[in-house]
Protein backbone atom coordinates (compact mmCIF):
# COMPACT_ATOMS: atom_id res chain seq x y z
CA UNK A 1 0.00 0.00 0.00
CA UNK A 2 1.14 3.25 -1.16
CA UNK A 3 1.36 6.10 1.89
CA UNK A 4 -0.13 9.35 1.07
CA UNK A 5 1.79 12.62 0.93
CA UNK A 6 -1.37 14.80 1.17
CA UNK A 7 -5.09 14.47 1.10
CA UNK A 8 -7.57 16.15 -1.61
CA UNK A 9 -10.85 15.66 -0.42
CA UNK A 10 -13.94 15.13 -3.45
CA UNK A 11 -15.91 17.75 -2.39
CA UNK A 12 -15.76 20.93 0.07
CA UNK A 13 -18.15 23.89 0.39
CA UNK A 14 -16.77 27.79 -0.53
CA UNK A 15 -17.73 29.30 2.89
CA UNK A 16 -16.82 32.99 4.75
CA UNK A 17 -16.99 35.35 7.05
CA UNK A 18 -20.19 36.48 5.20
CA UNK A 19 -22.24 33.16 5.68
CA UNK A 20 -20.92 33.87 9.63
CA UNK A 21 -22.48 37.35 9.39
CA UNK A 22 -25.76 36.52 8.37
CA UNK A 23 -26.09 33.58 10.53
CA UNK A 24 -25.63 35.14 13.18
CA UNK A 25 -27.81 38.21 12.32
CA UNK A 26 -30.16 35.23 12.41
CA UNK A 27 -29.31 33.86 15.42
CA UNK A 28 -29.56 37.43 17.32
CA UNK A 29 -33.12 37.87 15.45
CA UNK A 30 -34.63 35.36 17.25
CA UNK A 31 -36.43 33.96 14.19
CA UNK A 32 -35.05 30.67 13.38
CA UNK A 33 -37.56 29.49 11.31
CA UNK A 34 -40.59 30.39 9.24
CA UNK A 35 -39.16 34.16 9.19
CA UNK A 36 -38.10 36.93 6.80
CA UNK A 37 -34.78 35.70 6.13
CA UNK A 38 -35.98 32.59 4.31
CA UNK A 39 -38.42 34.94 2.14
CA UNK A 40 -35.79 36.89 1.13
CA UNK A 41 -34.12 33.90 0.21
CA UNK A 42 -36.98 32.99 -2.16
CA UNK A 43 -36.96 36.15 -3.72
CA UNK A 44 -33.59 35.94 -4.71
CA UNK A 45 -33.10 32.57 -6.12
CA UNK A 46 -36.47 32.89 -7.84
CA UNK A 47 -34.60 36.07 -9.89
CA UNK A 48 -31.59 34.33 -10.53
CA UNK A 49 -33.28 31.42 -12.43
CA UNK A 50 -36.21 33.35 -13.91
CA UNK A 51 -38.86 32.06 -11.98
CA UNK A 52 -41.57 34.48 -10.88
CA UNK A 53 -42.06 31.93 -7.24
CA UNK A 54 -39.81 29.73 -5.49
CA UNK A 55 -40.31 27.81 -2.55
CA UNK A 56 -37.73 26.92 0.23
CA UNK A 57 -37.81 23.15 1.48
CA UNK A 58 -35.70 21.15 3.64
CA UNK A 59 -34.27 19.21 0.62
CA UNK A 60 -34.15 18.97 -2.92
CA UNK A 61 -35.57 14.86 -2.29
CA UNK A 62 -38.89 17.13 -0.30
CA UNK A 63 -39.49 19.36 -3.21
CA UNK A 64 -39.55 16.62 -5.98
CA UNK A 65 -41.93 14.99 -3.94
CA UNK A 66 -44.03 17.86 -3.13
CA UNK A 67 -44.28 18.20 -7.19
CA UNK A 68 -44.79 15.06 -7.71
CA UNK A 69 -47.74 14.62 -5.05
CA UNK A 70 -49.07 18.20 -7.10
CA UNK A 71 -49.18 16.30 -10.18
CA UNK A 72 -51.42 13.73 -8.91
CA UNK A 73 -49.41 10.92 -9.28
CA UNK A 74 -50.41 7.46 -6.88
CA UNK A 75 -51.00 4.02 -7.43
CA UNK A 76 -51.70 2.67 -10.44
CA UNK A 77 -49.96 5.55 -12.19
CA UNK A 78 -46.29 5.41 -14.01
CA UNK A 79 -43.46 7.64 -13.92
CA UNK A 80 -40.54 7.64 -16.22
CA UNK A 81 -37.29 8.95 -14.97
CA UNK A 82 -33.89 8.86 -16.21
CA UNK A 83 -31.65 5.65 -14.32
CA UNK A 84 -28.41 7.70 -14.44
CA UNK A 85 -29.16 9.88 -11.55
CA UNK A 86 -29.44 9.90 -7.87
CA UNK A 87 -32.33 7.93 -5.75
CA UNK A 88 -34.33 11.06 -5.26
CA UNK A 89 -35.53 11.46 -9.03
CA UNK A 90 -37.10 7.75 -8.50
CA UNK A 91 -38.07 8.15 -5.21
CA UNK A 92 -40.00 11.19 -5.09
CA UNK A 93 -42.97 9.64 -7.04
CA UNK A 94 -42.66 6.00 -5.06
CA UNK A 95 -43.76 7.82 -1.86
CA UNK A 96 -46.91 8.45 -3.60
CA UNK A 97 -47.44 4.60 -4.82
CA UNK A 98 -46.49 4.74 -8.37
CA UNK A 99 -44.09 2.41 -10.69
CA UNK A 100 -41.14 4.00 -12.05
CA UNK A 101 -40.08 3.67 -15.39
CA UNK A 102 -36.96 4.09 -16.60
CA UNK A 103 -36.00 5.65 -20.12
CA UNK A 104 -32.20 5.07 -21.45
CA UNK A 105 -30.06 8.02 -22.00
CA UNK A 106 -28.48 10.28 -24.62
CA UNK A 107 -25.13 8.38 -25.31
CA UNK A 108 -23.36 12.05 -25.87
CA UNK A 109 -25.29 14.18 -23.03
CA UNK A 110 -25.82 11.56 -20.69
CA UNK A 111 -29.43 12.83 -20.06
CA UNK A 112 -32.80 11.39 -21.01
CA UNK A 113 -33.08 10.63 -24.60
CA UNK A 114 -36.68 11.96 -25.32
CA UNK A 115 -37.27 9.20 -28.22
CA UNK A 116 -36.55 6.76 -25.13
CA UNK A 117 -39.05 8.81 -23.16
CA UNK A 118 -41.80 8.58 -25.49
CA UNK A 119 -41.27 4.78 -26.13
CA UNK A 120 -41.73 4.41 -22.68
CA UNK A 121 -44.79 5.90 -22.43
CA UNK A 122 -47.93 4.26 -21.22
CA UNK A 123 -51.90 4.71 -21.05
CA UNK A 124 -50.78 4.60 -17.37
CA UNK A 125 -47.75 7.20 -17.43
CA UNK A 126 -48.66 10.14 -15.00
CA UNK A 127 -45.48 11.74 -15.12
CA UNK A 128 -41.99 12.34 -16.41
CA UNK A 129 -39.35 13.41 -14.38
CA UNK A 130 -36.37 15.56 -16.20
CA UNK A 131 -33.20 15.14 -14.71
CA UNK A 132 -29.99 17.94 -15.53
CA UNK A 133 -27.55 15.28 -15.39
CA UNK A 134 -24.38 16.62 -13.54
CA UNK A 135 -25.41 20.20 -14.14
CA UNK A 136 -25.53 19.71 -18.27
CA UNK A 137 -29.38 20.81 -18.73
CA UNK A 138 -31.59 18.07 -20.17
CA UNK A 139 -33.68 18.18 -23.65
CA UNK A 140 -35.95 20.05 -21.98
CA UNK A 141 -37.99 21.36 -25.11
CA UNK A 142 -38.78 18.36 -26.79
CA UNK A 143 -39.88 16.72 -23.69
CA UNK A 144 -41.84 19.67 -22.85
CA UNK A 145 -44.02 19.35 -26.03
CA UNK A 146 -44.12 15.40 -25.52
CA UNK A 147 -45.48 15.77 -21.98
CA UNK A 148 -47.92 18.78 -23.44
CA UNK A 149 -48.96 16.55 -25.96
CA UNK A 150 -49.86 13.38 -24.20
CA UNK A 151 -51.19 15.44 -21.54
CA UNK A 152 -48.53 14.40 -19.01
CA UNK A 153 -47.03 15.73 -16.00
CA UNK A 154 -43.36 17.04 -16.52
CA UNK A 155 -40.39 17.74 -13.72
CA UNK A 156 -37.54 19.05 -13.73
CA UNK A 157 -34.80 17.66 -11.78
CA UNK A 158 -32.15 20.33 -11.36
CA UNK A 159 -30.64 19.76 -7.94
CA UNK A 160 -27.28 19.95 -9.83
CA UNK A 161 -27.62 22.34 -12.09
CA UNK A 162 -28.42 25.98 -10.49
CA UNK A 163 -26.51 28.39 -12.96
CA UNK A 164 -27.02 26.28 -15.91
CA UNK A 165 -28.70 27.54 -19.15
CA UNK A 166 -30.40 26.02 -21.84
CA UNK A 167 -31.17 27.83 -24.89
CA UNK A 168 -29.73 30.88 -23.37
CA UNK A 169 -32.12 31.03 -20.72
CA UNK A 170 -31.38 29.76 -16.96
CA UNK A 171 -32.65 26.60 -16.52
CA UNK A 172 -35.73 27.44 -13.96
CA UNK A 173 -37.10 29.89 -16.61
CA UNK A 174 -39.18 27.78 -19.18
CA UNK A 175 -41.81 26.93 -17.50
CA UNK A 176 -41.74 23.52 -16.05
CA UNK A 177 -41.68 23.37 -12.03
CA UNK A 178 -37.97 22.32 -11.38
CA UNK A 179 -36.23 21.32 -7.65
CA UNK A 180 -32.85 22.85 -7.00
CA UNK A 181 -30.95 21.70 -4.50
CA UNK A 182 -28.25 22.92 -1.55
CA UNK A 183 -26.44 20.08 -0.36
CA UNK A 184 -22.73 20.56 1.28
CA UNK A 185 -21.14 19.56 -2.67
CA UNK A 186 -24.00 21.43 -4.79
CA UNK A 187 -22.95 25.42 -6.82
CA UNK A 188 -24.83 26.38 -3.55
CA UNK A 189 -24.29 24.75 0.02
CA UNK A 190 -26.11 25.35 3.19
CA UNK A 191 -25.63 22.10 4.37
CA UNK A 192 -29.14 20.36 3.89
CA UNK A 193 -32.32 21.86 1.49
CA UNK A 194 -33.53 22.64 -1.88
CA UNK A 195 -35.95 25.13 -3.24
CA UNK A 196 -38.85 24.51 -5.95
CA UNK A 197 -38.94 27.13 -8.63
CA UNK A 198 -42.56 27.54 -10.16
CA UNK A 199 -44.56 29.63 -12.71
CA UNK A 200 -48.05 29.31 -11.42
CA UNK A 201 -48.87 31.00 -7.82
CA UNK A 202 -51.88 28.77 -7.23
CA UNK A 203 -48.94 25.92 -6.93
CA UNK A 204 -46.91 27.84 -5.04
CA UNK A 205 -49.47 28.62 -2.30
CA UNK A 206 -49.92 25.51 -2.40
CA UNK A 207 -45.90 24.51 -2.33
CA UNK A 208 -46.15 26.54 1.15
CA UNK A 209 -49.04 24.95 2.66
CA UNK A 210 -47.86 21.18 1.64
CA UNK A 211 -44.26 21.93 3.22
CA UNK A 212 -45.82 23.24 6.36
CA UNK A 213 -48.20 20.42 8.05
CA UNK A 214 -50.93 21.47 5.53
CA UNK A 215 -51.72 24.87 6.90
CA UNK A 216 -53.83 27.33 5.05
CA UNK A 217 -52.41 30.89 5.55
CA UNK A 218 -54.97 32.72 3.72
CA UNK A 219 -58.12 31.97 5.85
CA UNK A 220 -56.93 30.18 9.15
CA UNK A 221 -54.67 30.04 11.92
CA UNK A 222 -51.75 28.08 12.80
CA UNK A 223 -53.25 25.09 13.54
CA UNK A 224 -55.97 25.03 10.62
CA UNK A 225 -54.38 22.15 8.48
CA UNK A 226 -56.74 22.57 4.98
CA UNK A 227 -55.04 19.27 3.69
CA UNK A 228 -52.71 16.10 4.47
CA UNK A 229 -48.87 17.99 4.30
CA UNK A 230 -45.65 17.42 5.71
CA UNK A 231 -42.98 18.92 7.44
CA UNK A 232 -40.13 19.71 4.74
CA UNK A 233 -40.35 23.53 6.44
CA UNK A 234 -35.98 24.58 6.02
CA UNK A 235 -34.48 27.21 8.49
CA UNK A 236 -33.65 31.06 8.32
CA UNK A 237 -29.85 29.69 9.68
CA UNK A 238 -29.90 27.57 6.40
CA UNK A 239 -31.38 30.92 4.37
CA UNK A 240 -28.73 32.97 6.00
CA UNK A 241 -25.71 30.91 4.44
CA UNK A 242 -28.19 30.55 1.13
CA UNK A 243 -27.98 34.39 0.87
CA UNK A 244 -24.39 34.95 1.35
CA UNK A 245 -23.65 31.82 -1.34
CA UNK A 246 -26.01 33.68 -4.20
CA UNK A 247 -23.72 36.84 -3.73
CA UNK A 248 -20.70 35.22 -4.90
CA UNK A 249 -22.40 32.65 -6.88
CA UNK A 250 -21.15 33.93 -9.94
CA UNK A 251 -17.89 33.90 -8.18
CA UNK A 252 -17.89 30.00 -7.61
CA UNK A 253 -19.44 29.42 -11.01
CA UNK A 254 -16.30 30.91 -12.44
CA UNK A 255 -14.01 29.29 -9.97
CA UNK A 256 -15.77 26.00 -10.87
CA UNK A 257 -15.41 26.38 -14.73
CA UNK A 258 -12.03 27.38 -14.14
CA UNK A 259 -11.38 24.28 -12.12
CA UNK A 260 -13.51 21.75 -14.86
CA UNK A 261 -11.00 23.71 -17.88
CA UNK A 262 -7.95 22.96 -15.88
CA UNK A 263 -9.01 19.29 -15.78
CA UNK A 264 -9.34 19.20 -19.33
CA UNK A 265 -6.23 20.37 -20.07
CA UNK A 266 -4.62 18.00 -17.97
CA UNK A 267 -6.40 15.08 -19.17
CA UNK A 268 -6.46 16.33 -22.87
CA UNK A 269 -4.33 13.59 -24.08
CA UNK A 270 -4.87 10.56 -21.72
CA UNK A 271 -6.23 7.72 -24.01
CA UNK A 272 -7.56 5.77 -21.11
CA UNK A 273 -9.94 8.80 -19.84
CA UNK A 274 -13.08 10.27 -21.95
CA UNK A 275 -14.29 13.54 -20.76
CA UNK A 276 -17.72 14.39 -19.79
CA UNK A 277 -19.69 16.20 -22.52
CA UNK A 278 -18.50 19.57 -23.57
CA UNK A 279 -21.24 22.59 -24.02
CA UNK A 280 -22.82 23.31 -27.46
CA UNK A 281 -25.10 25.82 -28.61
CA UNK A 282 -28.34 24.87 -26.43
CA UNK A 283 -26.51 23.71 -23.41
CA UNK A 284 -24.12 25.06 -21.03
CA UNK A 285 -23.25 23.34 -17.77
CA UNK A 286 -22.99 24.53 -14.18
CA UNK A 287 -19.97 22.61 -13.24
CA UNK A 288 -21.38 20.69 -10.21
CA UNK A 289 -19.00 17.33 -10.15
CA UNK A 290 -15.96 16.43 -12.46
CA UNK A 291 -17.34 13.04 -13.84
CA UNK A 292 -15.07 11.25 -16.58
CA UNK A 293 -15.32 7.80 -18.10
CA UNK A 294 -12.32 5.04 -18.05
CA UNK A 295 -11.66 3.02 -20.82
CA UNK A 296 -13.82 -0.09 -20.98
CA UNK A 297 -10.72 -2.13 -20.16
CA UNK A 298 -9.61 0.02 -16.90
CA UNK A 299 -10.65 -1.80 -13.26
CA UNK A 300 -12.17 0.98 -11.97
CA UNK A 301 -12.27 -0.50 -8.62
CA UNK A 302 -8.76 -1.06 -8.81
CA UNK A 303 -8.28 2.87 -9.87
CA UNK A 304 -10.48 4.12 -6.79
CA UNK A 305 -8.83 1.92 -3.89
CA UNK A 306 -5.58 2.68 -5.37
CA UNK A 307 -6.41 6.49 -5.62
CA UNK A 308 -7.50 6.82 -2.36
CA UNK A 309 -4.28 4.90 -0.67
CA UNK A 310 -2.72 8.23 -2.58
CA UNK A 311 -5.00 10.89 -0.58
CA UNK A 312 -7.17 11.42 -3.62
CA UNK A 313 -10.61 10.94 -2.71
CA UNK A 314 -12.92 9.62 -5.66
CA UNK A 315 -15.77 7.67 -6.01
CA UNK A 316 -17.56 5.82 -9.08
CA UNK A 317 -20.47 8.30 -10.01
CA UNK A 318 -23.33 7.61 -9.95
CA UNK A 319 -24.83 3.73 -9.90
CA UNK A 320 -28.02 3.06 -11.98
CA UNK A 321 -30.72 3.48 -10.01
CA UNK A 322 -32.34 0.56 -11.49
CA UNK A 323 -29.87 -1.48 -10.53
CA UNK A 324 -29.68 -0.82 -6.69
CA UNK A 325 -30.58 -3.72 -4.35
CA UNK A 326 -33.95 -1.94 -3.24
CA UNK A 327 -35.32 -1.73 -7.10
CA UNK A 328 -34.09 -5.07 -8.02
CA UNK A 329 -35.88 -6.33 -4.94
CA UNK A 330 -38.87 -4.67 -5.23
CA UNK A 331 -39.95 -4.54 -9.07
CA UNK A 332 -37.46 -6.81 -10.26
CA UNK A 333 -35.42 -4.80 -12.35
CA UNK A 334 -31.83 -6.27 -14.18
CA UNK A 335 -28.84 -5.52 -16.05
CA UNK A 336 -30.02 -4.73 -19.99
CA UNK A 337 -32.79 -2.28 -19.33
CA UNK A 338 -30.83 0.70 -20.44
CA UNK A 339 -27.62 -0.73 -22.08
CA UNK A 340 -26.52 3.20 -22.81
CA UNK A 341 -26.98 4.31 -19.33
CA UNK A 342 -25.83 1.21 -17.66
CA UNK A 343 -22.45 1.13 -20.09
CA UNK A 344 -21.74 4.46 -18.75
CA UNK A 345 -22.50 4.00 -15.17
CA UNK A 346 -20.23 1.36 -15.16
CA UNK A 347 -17.13 3.30 -16.16
CA UNK A 348 -17.52 7.00 -14.28
CA UNK A 349 -15.54 7.89 -11.59
CA UNK A 350 -15.62 11.82 -10.08
CA UNK A 351 -12.45 13.31 -9.35
CA UNK A 352 -11.92 16.05 -6.60
CA UNK A 353 -13.94 19.05 -7.64
CA UNK A 354 -15.33 22.53 -5.76
CA UNK A 355 -14.77 26.01 -6.20
CA UNK A 356 -11.85 26.67 -3.74
CA UNK A 357 -9.80 23.67 -5.20
CA UNK A 358 -5.64 24.60 -5.37
CA UNK A 359 -4.58 23.73 -8.95
CA UNK A 360 -1.80 22.21 -7.58
CA UNK A 361 -4.07 19.60 -6.17
CA UNK A 362 -5.68 18.71 -9.70
CA UNK A 363 -2.24 18.30 -10.59
CA UNK A 364 -1.44 15.91 -7.91
CA UNK A 365 -4.92 14.14 -9.19
CA UNK A 366 -3.82 13.70 -12.27
CA UNK A 367 -0.60 12.47 -11.55
CA UNK A 368 -1.84 10.10 -9.28
CA UNK A 369 -4.11 9.18 -11.99
CA UNK A 370 -1.80 8.36 -14.57
CA UNK A 371 0.32 6.81 -12.11
CA UNK A 372 -2.60 4.39 -11.55
CA UNK A 373 -3.39 4.10 -14.98
CA UNK A 374 -0.07 2.91 -15.99
CA UNK A 375 0.02 0.07 -13.14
Amino acid sequence: MKSATRRVPLARPYLDEREEELVVEVLRSGRLSLGPTIDRFEELIAERVGAPYAAAVSSGTAGLHLLARIAGVGPGDEAITSTLSFAASANCFLFEGATPVFADVDPRTWNLDPEAVEAAITDKTKAVVAVDMFGYPCELEPLMELCEHRGIALIQDSAEALGAEYRGRPVGSHGPSGVFGFYPNKQVATGEGGVVTTHSEEEWQLLRSLRNQGRDYETGGWFNHVRLGFNYRWTDLQAAVGIAQLEKLDQMLELRSAAAARYGELLAEVDAVELAPADDVDHKRSWFVYVVQLAPEIDRARVIVELRERGVDVAEYVPCIHLQSYMREQYGFGEGLCPIAEEISSRTLALPFFAGIDPADQEYVVRMLLEVLDR
